[in-house]
């Protein structure tokens, strides 16, 4: 099915400018929802609205579901900024782009500003148009706001093993708590992203005669074509794993279902779940030094145990291979942090 955005707005009688758009429900069940991603969609033309759209169609299924929502909603912004400017947004233009940067500069980072400008840039390829931005003027342009900008991008906090374990504690031993307990262990013992916890199966464990348990990443961020990676727990976390199976219905697929009313769904916890679950668990933490729940997010089980990992002496090679990094300078950044005293 293709992606038809006329679907979700209004007839043109009841538009109250011709420019005036309306978003109703949720795009191909893949991309955010319209009272989030589409709400401030009234600026873009019904020209665009075609293009864009068919430009959009030709990614699907090309890259995750996360991507194109980024892309969608910096190609928005960017062209409600050129309403708003009356500048036409297609093609691009050097002086256009210029113009753009330099109005995002003092809101956002460099980074940001990057990756919205190789958007553009591909939007602006799939409708057709040759690119006119690989100019000296957009180069001294990036060059200026990278020279103003800090470069540091904004890090989570790691949780490290010492407060994984007291975050485990304040878990209730409720429904909820004994799959938050299960849920935080092994985001850990995986090094696993939210959309990784998300999108297991019970197929994909298997407990160890050892007492542990392994697993298979069968899909991820770095890992679009379905590779997979075998992953290892711990005993602690196959014993909380078997604590929550023993709770958790047997037909229900999903390693981590959702809960309501003290009910198990048939479906997936969703990942944003996963981040307010470890910044409440954090904030319950008490009498020792944590980090704030502004400070913490779905990565930080993550970036905590790859510098664990470093601290225990394991070289980069295997904390890539454990968290399923494909790019050494990511670790890296992680790593920079690591409370790692070499002259101990």
């Amino acid at each position: 099915m293709s992606l038809n955005l006329h679907d979700f707005f209004q007839p043109a009688s009841e538009w109250t400018s011709p420019v005036h758009f309306v978003p109703s429900l949720i795009v191909n069940n893949l991309l955010l929802t319209s009272t989030t991603l589409w709400r401030d969609l009234r600026h873009m033309s019904l020209y665009y609205i075609h293009s864009i759209e068919t430009a959009f169609n030709t990614l699907k299924g090309a890259y995750a579901p996360n991507t194109l929502k980024s892309y969608y909603a910096d190609t928005k912004a960017f062209v409600d900024w050129c309403f708003v400017k009356n500048i036409e947004p297609f093609p691009l233009t050097s002086g256009g782009v210029r113009e753009y940067i330099e109005a995002m500069a003092a809101d956002y980072s460099y980074a940001s500003i990057k990756r919205q400008l190789s958007c553009l840039r591909r939007i602006n390829k799939l409708l057709g148009y040759h690119d006119q931005t690989q100019t000296e003027e957009i180069y001294l342009t990036i060059r200026r706001l990278k020279r103003s900008k800090c470069l540091e991008q904004q890090q989570a906090v790691g949780i490290n093993h010492s407060l994984l374990v007291k975050i485990i504690d304040t878990q209730p031993d409720t429904l909820a708590g004994i799959r938050n307990k299960a849920l935080l262990s092994l985001g850990y013992d995986f090094l696993a992203r939210r959309s990784e916890l998300v999108a297991l199966r019970t197929t994909d464990l298997e407990f160890t005669k050892d007492g542990a348990l392994k697993g298979m990443i069968r899909k991820s961020k770095t890992d679009q074509y379905e590779r997979g990676r075998l992953v290892f727990g711990s005993e602690r976390s196959a014993k909380l794993l078997r604590a929550w199976f023993r709770k958790k219905p047997k037909e229900i697929e999903a390693v981590f279902c959702a809960i309501n009313h003290g009910q198990c769904l048939n479906r997936p916890i969703c990942d944003r779940n996963v981040n307010e679950i470890i910044k409440k668990s954090v904030v319950k933490v008490k009498r020792c030094e944590r980090p704030s729940d502004l400070e913490v997010s779905g990565h930080s089980l993550r970036v905590g145990a790859a510098q664990d990992l470093l601290i225990k002496g394991y070289d980069i090679a295997a904390i890539m291979r454990a968290g399923g990094w494909s790019n050494a300078e990511t670790v890296s950044r992680y790593l920079r942090f690591s409370q790692q005293n070499i002259w101990k």
